[in-house]
């Protein structure tokens, strides 16, 4: 068998063992997909670099009036100084990076935002949600999400009904998907918070603060990096009060990653990621970059609900 591949190109090639018409119907759409994207050469399509704009996704929820227990009521504010940047390891400051704030009016993705905006009075989680609180969400709905590889890796698997680990019930649940986070919300009829009610949430209106404590780090604030080879355990929600904002919300920053709000473009999807985890491998300057910082967010790809679950990403709820 030979095959041609023009220059710049590149190519695979796919064996199928059982017999055609034993195809599985998503491999067959599959290759009629790829059929067409390959029908013209490279050399057809232009080589000039285009920015693509993003769809940033707004977290929404039913209007209860009221927040749930443990969760912290946070005031409108009616100019809120959102400023914030990416951490990316790539692109320098050209326009396309990053994200693009369409329902605050960026008319292009960029490295660094300077925006105000408008918030209306919310209520948010004090800590992020804990293994407890999801394992009794499992319990009350009887969540099974469609894509459960990697679903809450750390828990124990060997009963019918999956329990954490004895000890982690007040730590926050990690390996969880952006949709796992979702339906937990949906369920208590709240939602992700948007990135600049998280934002306001950690910093209030003093905007010299660039930690929730303030403008200094204090390394008693957070947990303890963790820069070994392994990853320990993470602390329990609420063990670093010091590191509160000044309306009370605490592990906003060090503890784990939380999901804000997701982007697309034609191509691909991200989700804002903020406060950064404690786990910071050390060795090479590729690793996923942390964002300690209130002015800085991660830009997390995402590709399906069993890759972008992780061990150091949680999220927590707000409601309005």
């Amino acid at each position: 068998m030979s095959v041609d591949i023009e220059a710049n190109g590149y190519g695979a090639v796919l064996m199928i063992i059982s017999p055609s018409q034993h195809i599985d119907p998503q491999l067959y759409d599959l290759m009629q997909t790829m059929k067409l994207l390959t029908q013209f050469p490279i050399e057809h399509y232009s080589s000039e670099w285009q920015i693509l704009n993003q769809k940033c996704i707004v977290n929404q929820g039913p209007k209860t009036g009221a927040g749930n227990r443990g969760m912290i009521e946070i005031p409108s504010i009616p100019n809120f100084n959102f400023v914030v940047h990416g951490i990316e390891i790539e692109g320098w400051n050209l326009t396309g990076l990053d994200f693009q704030y369409t329902p605050l009016g960026e008319a292009h993705p960029n490295r660094y935002h300077n925006l105000s905006v408008s918030i209306d009075r919310f209520w948010i989680d004090k800590y992020p949600v804990t293994n407890q609180n999801f394992s009794t969400f499992l319990r009350q709905s009887g969540y099974t999400p469609r894509d459960s590889f990697n679903f809450l890796k750390n828990w124990n698997w060997n009963s019918k009904t999956p329990v954490p680990p004895p000890g982690w019930e007040n730590k926050p649940v990690t390996w969880v998907s952006l949709n796992d986070a979702r339906s937990y919300c949906k369920y208590y009829q709240a939602r992700l918070p948007n990135e600049w009610e998280w934002q306001y949430a950690a910093q209030g209106t003093n905007y010299t603060f660039v930690y929730p404590w303030g403008e200094k780090y204090n390394a008693s604030n957070v947990p303890i990096i963790d820069t070994s080879r392994g990853l320990r355990a993470p602390d329990d929600v609420g063990t670093h009060p010091g590191g509160a904002s000044s309306f009370g919300v605490e592990d906003l920053v060090g503890l784990v990653w939380q999901y804000t709000n997701e982007f697309e473009d034609e191509h691909t999807r991200a989700a804002s990621l903020r406060g950064g985890s404690y786990y910071k491998p050390q060795g090479s300057q590729w690793y996923f970059p942390q964002a300690y910082r209130l002015d800085e967010h991660g830009k997390y790809l995402l590709m399906s609900d069993s890759y972008d679950r992780a061990a150091t990403l949680g999220f927590r709820c707000v409601k309005q």
